[in-house]
């Protein structure tokens, strides 16, 4: 079991940043990906952004170059650090795990879920 916790959400006008931190309860090396997801409103759960405990990460062509996944493994903490936030990033996001994982990436199925952590870009 992996239980997860979202923070950093929050409220921010187009062009800013957030970082977003997911804590897990179990980081278990080399077995675990994280992954961060959003769902805007209306719309279907879109993967972002993933990482392994070896520091591996893929992202999806919808952030790829605003958005950095990192983590410290010492705090069993995952962040997802946003940079030139638009107005259609406006969603709740969700972090989630995979263990043990053979393809760590923003996509198929994640066994564990954050509760989420909601971001609001204004214009």
């Amino acid at each position: 079991q992996v239980q997860l916790v979202e923070s950093g959400g929050g409220s921010v006008q187009a062009g800013g940043s957030l970082r977003l931190s997911c804590a897990a309860s179990t980081y278990t090396y080399s077995s675990t990906c994280i992954a961060w997801f959003r769902q805007r409103p209306g719309q279907e759960r879109e993967g972002l952004a993933t990482i392994t405990t070896a520091g591996s990460t893929t992202y999806a062509n919808s952030v790829k170059g605003r958005f950095t996944i990192s983590q410290d493994n010492a705090k069993n903490t995952v962040y997802l650090q946003m940079n030139s936030l638009r107005p259609e990033d406006t969603a709740m996001y969700y972090c989630a795990a995979r263990s043990p994982w053979t393809v760590c990436a923003p996509t198929g199925a994640y066994s564990f879920w954050g509760k989420g952590a909601l971001v609001t870009i204004s214009s």
